[in-house]
């Protein structure tokens, strides 16, 4: 813990000096939440984090857990975002006893883009490594937590030749009759991504559920084709 915090308190620092407020409340109004922001752009964050690198090494599994739920936890989304930066940066604690720490990220994700990067960058290779998370997944499609029936899609994003089709496949369908926007363009994005890998098979699966896929998945899935 004693490295945790002074790391954390510097990243905090150095977030408030660079913030502009201007900004700050650019990204909050796109982003369409109460919580505040620093007005911090991504590469001046980017910046920030490998700062505290250079005077703090995160050793153990334990610090980077600590490290990345208690920036996760801070006030600012930009927090939660360098949460994040640092969750995918230290590769050799993405372990399965990772899992449980990403899945409590996601489970209290507010939006879209916070979301997409927990499902896609870390959980979606931690279910390509181990297939049992899977079942934990399945159950995230029948969540009454919108962003959760997101994720049980985007875990697949990066898979390409890897890609358990018929998990896929099951969950498209169970999702398809959905109203939702966020689930429609998932639905519509995990296939368009799958389409790089095997273009045809895409082609194929919409033609077959045209009738049950909602017209913004099927513009989506087929945009690049």
């Amino acid at each position: 813990m004693s490295l945790v915090i002074p790391m954390v308190i510097f990243m905090q620092q150095r977030m408030a000096e660079a913030g502009n407020v201007n900004d700050a409340k650019a990204m909050q109004a796109y982003m369409k939440t109460d919580q505040p922001f620093y007005g911090v752009k991504a590469p001046e964050r980017k910046a920030i984090f490998k700062q505290a690198r250079e005077h703090t090494k995160i050793t153990s599994f334990i610090e980077y857990k600590r490290l990345v739920l208690w920036l996760w936890s801070g006030e600012n989304r930009e927090e939660q975002y360098l949460a994040l930066d640092v969750a995918e940066y230290y590769k050799a604690f993405r372990t399965i006893d990772a899992f449980p720490v990403y899945e409590e990220m996601l489970t209290e994700a507010s939006h879209w883009d916070t979301v997409d990067k927990i499902a896609s960058s870390l959980i979606g290779p931690l279910v390509k490594e181990h297939r049992e998370l899977e079942q934990v997944v399945r159950n995230w499609r029948q969540s009454d937590n919108m962003w959760l029936r997101r994720a049980s899609l985007l875990i697949h994003l990066k898979h390409k030749s890897e890609t358990n089709l018929p998990l896929l496949e099951e969950t498209i369908l169970m999702l398809a009759s959905e109203n939702e926007f966020f689930i429609q363009k998932a639905v519509g994005w995990v296939l368009r991504e799958y389409a790089k890998t095997d273009a045809q098979y895409v082609k194929l699966f919409v033609q077959r559920y045209q009738q049950q896929l909602p017209p913004l998945s099927q513009r989506e899935a087929l945009k690049n084709l």
